[in-house]
């Protein structure tokens, strides 16, 4: 019992040390606006065809 919960306590240290990078260096924002640069590239070369 005592191995599982020095396990368990690893593994959420690390995934506390994970998030704290992630939000420390602000990266899911830079990983969000990466993404919307390039699906505003795919869409942008796109043909449109507007009719009224």
């Amino acid at each position: 019992m005592l191995k599982f919960l020095k396990g368990l306590l690893k593994i959420a240290a690390v995934a506390t040390g994970i998030l704290f990078v992630i939000y420390f260096w602000n990266l899911d924002q830079k990983l969000m606006a990466w993404a919307y640069t390039q699906v505003n590239r795919i869409f942008d070369n796109k043909k449109t065809d507007i009719r009224f």
